[in-house]
């Protein structure tokens, strides 16, 4: 029961925060800048690696297998595509952890594009898409420092002091 109640709260506290902040374009200017990069960064990443992920498994943006590496395919069980499902799975978790818990989440992610990144220079093609992913792994690693100053609604104050002992 007590469990219940504590999700029922941190999902009254997301929304009342949210809505308070983020309501409408007239008030975002009363948000600091840094609190609007932070929830920005934390909507990104959590929702990017979540449609990705599942497209891992339609396939509608492209076809993923083509984006796995050689030597990659030669080590791992399985075809190309039962990697990319299994990619798309590690993906998924990915998101939910950035959702809850973005100041741990935001690391994975990171590390997470920092081997895409090897995957794909290793392939001897797609530099454009691996630089890329360079930019969206410096985004990752804002989020996480973004995070250790700022708390989301679903996560506990336990732990945290305030910014001005930091």
């Amino acid at each position: 029961m007590a469990t219940t109640h504590s999700w029922h709260d941190r999902t009254h506290r997301l929304t009342d925060e949210m809505s308070r902040d983020l309501h409408d374009l007239a008030t975002i200017r009363r948000v600091a800048p840094a609190r609007q990069a932070f929830v920005m960064l934390w909507a990104g990443f959590t929702l990017l690696p979540i449609v990705v992920g599942l497209d891992k498994f339609a396939e509608i943006l492209t076809n993923w297998d083509g984006y796995l590496a050689s030597w990659v395919n030669d080590i791992v069980p399985g075809t190309a595509s039962d990697m990319m499902m299994a990619v798309g799975v590690v993906e998924i978790l990915a998101g939910v952890l950035v959702f809850l818990a973005p100041r741990y989440g935001a690391y994975v992610v990171a590390l997470w594009l920092a081997g895409i990144i090897v995957n794909l220079v290793s392939t001897g093609d797609y530099y454009d898409i691996a630089v890329r992913d360079f930019g969206l792994m410096i985004g990752a690693l804002a989020l996480g420092r973004l995070a250790a100053s700022f708390r989301t609604p679903l996560e506990s104050d336990e732990g945290r002091r305030p910014l001005a002992s930091r």
